[in-house]
């Protein structure tokens, strides 16, 4: 599922229990930086598509590569001011960077490891996939959009409950 929204239903589910406490930023970026190593074969004509990024091994290398890459912007962005703030990146604590990215980072070995025949999460350890085919392709689908949805509707309930508490006591 290379740069596939499906990943990010479970990172927006995820991030409506804690928002202050899990960046979906970061868990939606660890998805982007694993997924770069799929595209890549894809465009080289390569097979197998999920190599090293695709096991707890190498995901752990991207879930670093992704905290780096926040805590560089960052520091880049304090000292070039027109960078725009899109989503409010630039003021993201480092704990909740942290967590989105292990969030997303593993939970992306374990969607595409029930999806993929060719990963194998366990590598260099084992050669086994233990994910593949415990639910079906349609069950999994469904199972992040629906978690997707539920994290939209937990987002904007907060949201307005939010804006209510603002003209109450304005």
């Amino acid at each position: 599922m290379p740069f596939t929204p499906f990943h990010f239903g479970p990172g927006a589910a995820l991030h409506a229990l804690a928002p202050r406490r899990i960046s979906f930023l970061a868990f939606c970026a660890a998805n982007v930086v694993v997924d770069i190593e799929p595209l890549y074969y894809m465009l080289t004509h390569q097979y197998p598509l999920h190599r090293f990024f695709h096991t707890f091994v190498g995901v752990s290398v991207a879930i670093a590569l992704t905290v780096a890459l926040f805590i560089g912007l960052q520091k880049v962005a304090a000292k070039v001011r027109f960078i725009p703030n899109l989503f409010g990146w630039k003021s993201l604590a480092l704990l909740p960077v942290v967590i989105g990215a292990v969030l997303g980072g593993y939970t992306h070995i374990v969607l595409d490891g029930l999806m993929h025949g060719d990963i194998r999460p366990l590598a260099p350890f084992s050669s086994a996939n233990p994910f593949q085919g415990q639910v079906s392709l349609e069950a999994l689908h469904w199972f992040c959009v629906y978690a997707g949805g539920l994290g939209l509707v937990a987002a904007g309930m907060r949201k307005l409950m939010h804006h209510r508490r603002e003209r109450k006591y304005a």
